[in-house]
């Protein structure tokens, strides 16, 4: 019998029933025999680490038992009143104190890099993905900070949130910065049990999470982050060093660096009243119609994301014109509300339930944490309406061309529009298939075609291009199955639609 089907079944009637409470319990119980089990298979070494994550698997695996349907009500969604989201220009009106550096010693920066390069056809973690003059996500991080810490003679830490994905292989190359101005920790997100579709029980067997076991663990999202950094024992050591201020974001975003005017308005307020919780958001267009947004729900600011939007109104969620902002998922956050917080157990998330199916066609889900949805949990929390260049995230290789090219200018680690180009907005980029793999996206280059004046680049098919190749205004190439389309060196293409079949052959 499968308990699954049971349990939505039961779930689905209207009003709490002895049945689904009879299997809910029968659920728990079953988890937690097996979890034992697991338990019993750790080394001693591993014991105390395994426990804290199977406890902290347990509780999550509890809520996710009792949340019935959609996690919010449409009808008590609310746009946020003015003051609760602050355009940028306002905070950075402000100017700078003379003292910022002993502002900057406030500041932790956190990068999140659990994440794996396999989406762009990379093994090991993403961060170490070249993206710019062979320099690496991680190598941009270290050189922004470093750049920092010696401009404003300062101490600012990274710290990085690993998965067991990326912990080795990470730690392995930091030993390449051991001379640098820069004081590096890291910590490890939780590793959680895979739960088969059908009995909602772990496929693991044991604690090993090698070979074969690899795909029966998983990190369970970046709301990991507060019950993690607690339990690493980090935070108390970084509180006790006078920090005060995370600021966290996605390894992989090449826009978030530290903004001096954003930590000053942290620790100046005008007010008076200090924000425990800073959501950098911005500007919609239409391809952030998946973002989550900010909104005001029963007299809070809460993220909402598109899995959360009951289907009926999943296309109100999507309009630019009614919900304006999306969370970049750069996020200023007090320590010590950190702290206050996961020892009350007082953070609430909601819980991201995420299907997979492994290679062997075996269904199963993982549940999730996004750290962005604590922001209800803290108090006097803000949004900042910040200009678009904060968000660059490096996804697809489409993204790596953009970061690649002379839309850019790099300057201590950090990436610049360049100011030859005449208007702010991004080209919008479509590189097909064949470009989806990093090494073959950079075999299909020469160099990398002057993009000045792109509006827009769709790529379809067996495509490649030579040297010195410069692409104006909207540019559309199409090789139609079987058929190669060589772009010669030197070529200027504007406003061109090239299709069919064109080979450059050496002679």
């Amino acid at each position: 019998m499968s308990f699954a089907k049971d349990f939505s079944k039961a779930m689905s009637q209207a009003g709490p029933s002895q049945f689904q409470e009879v299997i809910r319990q029968e659920l728990e119980y079953s988890m937690k025999v097996e979890l034992d089990k697991i338990l019993a298979t750790a080394p001693s070494n591993e014991l105390e680490h395994t426990k804290k994550d199977l406890e902290g698997f347990k509780k999550l695996f509890h809520r996710f038992l009792q949340e019935k349907g959609p996690s919010v009500d449409w009808g008590k969604i609310q746009r946020p009143p003015e003051d609760s989201i602050q355009p940028y220009e306002k905070i950075k009106a402000r100017g700078l104190p003379d003292n910022i550096a002993s502002v900057l010693n406030k500041l932790v920066v956190v990068k999140l890099n659990g994440g794996l390069g396999t989406s762009m056809g990379c093994k090991g973690p993403k961060s170490l993905i070249g993206v710019r003059n062979e320099n690496t996500f991680l190598d941009l991080t270290v050189q922004q900070i470093e750049h920092l810490n010696k401009t404003y003679n300062t101490d600012v830490p990274l710290v990085l949130m690993n998965s067991f994905n990326t912990d080795e292989d990470t730690k392995k190359i930091l030993q390449k910065y051991s001379q640098s101005r820069l004081k590096i920790y890291t910590f490890n997100q939780s590793r959680y049990p895979r739960i088969n579709k059908e009995t909602l029980l772990p496929i693991a067997k044991d604690v090993s999470y090698s070979g074969e076991n690899t795909e029966c663990w998983y990190p369970p999202g970046h709301g990991d982050i507060y019950g993690s950094f607690y339990n690493s024992g980090l935070l108390d050591n970084l509180i006790a060093e006078g920090k005060e201020y995370i600021f966290v974001s996605n390894i992989d975003n090449l826009g978030a660096t530290v903004d001096l005017y954003i930590l000053n308005h942290l620790m100046n307020p005008p007010n008076g009243k200090r924000c425990e919780f800073v959501m950098e958001v911005t500007n919609k267009t239409r391809a952030d119609v998946k973002g989550g947004t900010l909104t005001q729900y029963e007299n809070k600011l809460r993220l909402v994301e598109i899995a959360q939007v009951p289907k009926a109104h999943v296309d109100e969620f999507k309009s630019v014109s009614k919900f304006k902002i999306f969370n970049t998922n750069n996020l200023w956050i007090a320590l010590s509300a950190i702290k206050r917080l996961q020892e009350k157990n007082a953070i609430d998330m909601e819980i991201i339930v995420n299907p997979k199916t492994l290679d062997g066609g075996l269904n199963v889900i993982q549940l999730e944490t996004a750290v962005g949805a604590a922001i209800k949990s803290f108090e006097n929390s803000l949004g900042i309406n910040v200009p678009r260049s904060r968000f660059l995230p490096v996804k697809t290789t489409s993204d790596l061309l953009l970061v690649m090219s002379n839309l850019y200018s790099l300057n201590a680690g950090s990436l610049t529009m360049s100011e030859k180009r005449e208007f702010p907005t991004v080209p919008l980029v479509k590189l097909g298939s064949s470009f989806t793999k990093v090494q073959d996206y950079l075999r299909r280059f020469e160099s990398i075609p002057d993009m000045l004046e792109l509006d827009h680049l769709t790529v379809s098919g067996d495509v490649t291009f030579g040297k010195n190749v410069s692409l104006k205004g909207t540019v559309i190439i199409i090789a139609n199955h079987g058929d190669r389309i060589d772009i010669p060196a030197g070529a200027v293409l504007e406003n061109k639609i090239v299709s069919g079949n064109l080979r450059i052959l050496d002679h």
